[in-house]
């Protein structure tokens, strides 16, 4: 096990103004050491401008120009970074699409994204990804390029590479150059607080200077080994991920799935020393009945969130598993996925029961309904003020406008208080939104899936307790007169309509959903209705 503290790279040179230029930076500062390791294959920090540049050569060939959205829809690996590091350096907009995504949740954000070119994969998991885009190809989309082999509907990788050989390294180096901080460097979908999904705009400079103070909490630096099961459409596993590697010159292990299995044998073999992840990552390894004999030496960083932890669980993390690091964080995308965080020295009980303290150059606020601040202890929504809130949501002022108040708070929807110390606490969620396994999940969202049944007359979804997953969801449902519903047959139906993690795991019939003195329906009811079923 490792020293609790670690020199960071960030310590040696000023932080660069964008991605880009990172990149840049890196491969001088970092050379000798990999930047990007998978099994067979290994990328150099002082190869890495070389190997993205190769993409954004690409892209210029075809066209995009900087401000251009382009999409990436695969699992984590390797191609997914570079192909990321490609668009960044190009100067467009990367936009990452969730990979449980089914083909018409992806055609609407491609569509409003107005991506112009999607790198995706050809089959993962069993699942043939372009084929779920037959019929629902959006107007703006002009190219589709397969990590892998070339198929009849899309060109390989490698064939779209030589593309760019057409234009020189130095246009390409040119265009890297012309990068700035405010420059938007993704475009993350989110349903917020409620409703269809938004995309939420940030910059190059707001991204670097947020998990620059990651990596300098957790004391991450060169050498260290990180493996990012956290998927890299999601801000944990791109921002806190291989981005905060980037940063601080450490090596970028791509994991595509969890199985404890597979991770277990990847810590002993490939000598891991930081592996964030949900709660339930850390259950699952915990429970595994090879743990003793598994080799866990070269651990040493765990990052969580997302979910109530015992404070058990961070003392188990820390004996049984050989942490010194164990820390919490608390963010959403509007604010790039970061904005509160726990000093490691806290106690298991501060790290298990809140979510640390702001990160530098972030305020933190309690205020209720007014728009007063509250005092410590006292309960009220939770917003948040400063260099990293979003840009806003992409061509949607109204809904900008819904989240970010005249003041320049950022209202986030979860409910809160902070302790005489300043930690945040999170007691509830104003919208109702609840967490699948390290999945946010919107209510509204599902709900909006569940009314193009042809024999649900009205839903109303909620989160239940999960031993498993932490939460999962709960559909209460109103069956149209005369038609016949069936639990089993509407989960089943669900699963393809929905990404995995949305789909209700119980169903409940009833003839009508309890409604407020507003006719809202009463979600609080329906939790204790399923408590005492």
């Amino acid at each position: 096990m490792n020293d609790l503290q670690r020199p960071t790279g960030l310590e040696t040179g000023q932080r660069p103004a964008s991605i880009p230029a990172l990149v840049m930076e890196a491969a001088e500062r970092y050379a000798g050491t990999p930047a990007l390791e998978a099994p067979g294959r290994r990328i150099d920090y002082a190869e890495l401008p070389a190997a993205a540049l190769a993409v954004t050569r690409a892209l210029m060939a075809h066209g995009i120009d900087k401000g251009d959205r382009v999409a990436i829809w695969a699992p984590n690996g390797i191609d997914w970074v570079l192909a990321a590091l490609g668009i960044h350096l190009a100067g467009a907009v990367l936009v990452p699409l969730n990979t449980r995504m089914k083909g018409a949740e992806a055609e609407d954000i491609l569509a409003r994204s107005g991506a112009r070119l999607l790198f995706s994969v050809g089959d993962f998991l069993g699942v043939d990804y372009p084929a779920m885009l037959d019929g629902r190809w959006p107007a703006s989309l002009e190219t589709l390029v397969v990590i892998g082999e070339e198929t009849a509907e899309a060109r390989s990788l490698a064939a779209f590479l030589a593309e760019g050989e057409a234009v020189t390294e130095a246009a390409a180096r040119a265009r890297a150059a012309a990068v700035g901080p405010e420059d938007l460097s993704d475009l993350l979908f989110t349903s917020g607080t409620t409703g269809r999904p938004k995309g939420v705009m940030s910059g190059h400079g707001q991204n670097l200077r947020a998990f620059a103070e990651y990596v300098r909490v957790i004391g991450l630096g060169r050498g260290d080994r990180y493996l990012i099961v956290n998927p890299f459409f999601h801000a944990f596993g791109y921002k806190a991920g291989w981005l905060s590697c980037l940063l601080a010159g450490a090596t970028i292990l791509p994991q595509t799935t969890f199985d404890a299995d597979a991770v277990l044998a990847r810590i002993a073999r490939d000598r891991i020393t930081v592996l964030p992840g949900p709660p339930t990552l850390y259950l699952s390894l915990l429970a595994h009945p090879r743990l003793a004999e598994a080799d866990l030496s070269s651990l040493r960083v765990a990052v969580t969130g997302a979910a109530t932890i015992p404070p058990i669980l961070i003392e188990r993390m820390r004996e049984e598993l050989g942490f010194a690091v164990v820390t919490t964080a608390y963010g959403l995308t509007e604010c790039g996925g970061l904005a509160t965080i726990c000093d490691p020295y806290d106690a298991a009980e501060t790290i298990a029961t809140t979510s640390g303290t702001p990160i530098a150059g972030t305020e933190l606020a309690i205020l209720d309904e007014a728009g007063r601040t509250l005092p410590a202890g006292q309960t009220g929504e939770i917003c948040l003020r400063g260099f990293h809130v979003m840009q806003g949501y992409f061509e949607n002022p109204a809904a900008t406008a819904e989240a970010i108040d005249a003041a320049g708070w950022l209202h986030t929807g979860d409910v809160g208080r902070c302790d005489a110390a300043g930690n945040l606490q999170i007691t509830d969620r104003l919208k109702d939104m609840y967490i699948v396994g390290g999945f946010n999940c919107y209510p509204a969202e599902i709900e909006a899936i569940l009314a193009t049944h042809p024999a649900i007359a009205q839903s109303a979804v909620i989160g239940v307790p999960d031993s498993r997953q932490g939460e999962v969801g709960c559909a209460y449902v109103v069956p149209r007169a005369g038609h016949a519903l069936d639990e089993a047959a509407l989960i089943a139906w669900a699963r393809e309509q929905m990404a995995n993690y949305k789909v209700p795991r119980h169903v409940r019939l009833t003839e009508a959903l309890p409604v407020n003195a507003a006719n809202k329906v009463d979600k609080a009811r329906l939790r204790q209705a399923f408590q005492a079923s």
